[in-house]
């Protein structure tokens, strides 16, 4: 099994199958518009821009779990990031990424990669870092910035 098995629907509703990633280095993120990690999109972007071209996707999931810091619709969700951080990566509709109905990828992403005490996701901004054969290989806590994780990044493409 790989992150290839799982579809999600993207911001606008459509069903889309992450085997169409197939080869590419993947950054899963859970965001927030109104978290004190919301500044890192800037990093995120700018990871984006720089090694897209080389083989880069960061796949954007919104999640209101956490003090209710991603309220709004997806459409609101995507003009915040766009208007604030000029994000052109792919984002998501929101999803859950705890509990009864979290989303079947991150229930998989969990399980490759457990946190420091549990497997549940803590906060907003919690990355999960995929090679290009789909292998989840790092997970990093939400005060890992953008930067921290580019040498990894380029080691991977």
């Amino acid at each position: 099994m790989s992150v290839y098995d799982f579809k999600a629907r993207d911001a606008k509703g459509k069903e889309i199958s992450l085997s169409d990633y197939k080869g590419k280095v993947l950054l899963i993120v859970n965001t927030a518009t109104g978290c004190g990690f919301t500044p890192q999109y800037e990093g995120l972007q700018k990871l984006y821009d720089k090694y897209n071209e080389k083989g880069l996707e960061i796949l954007d999931f919104p999640c209101n779990q956490f003090g209710n810091q991603a309220p709004g619709t997806e459409d609101e969700i995507v003009s915040f990031c766009k208007l604030n951080y000029n994000v052109s990566f792919k984002q998501f509709a929101k999803i859950d990424v705890n509990g009864a109905d979290e989303h079947p990828l991150y229930k998989y992403l969990k399980s490759v990669k457990g946190g420091m005490m549990c497997n549940k996701i803590k906060w907003n901004f919690t990355k999960f870092l995929v090679d290009r054969n789909g292998e989840v290989v790092e997970r990093y806590a939400p005060t890992v910035t953008p930067e921290k994780i580019e040498d990894r990044i380029k080691e991977l493409l």
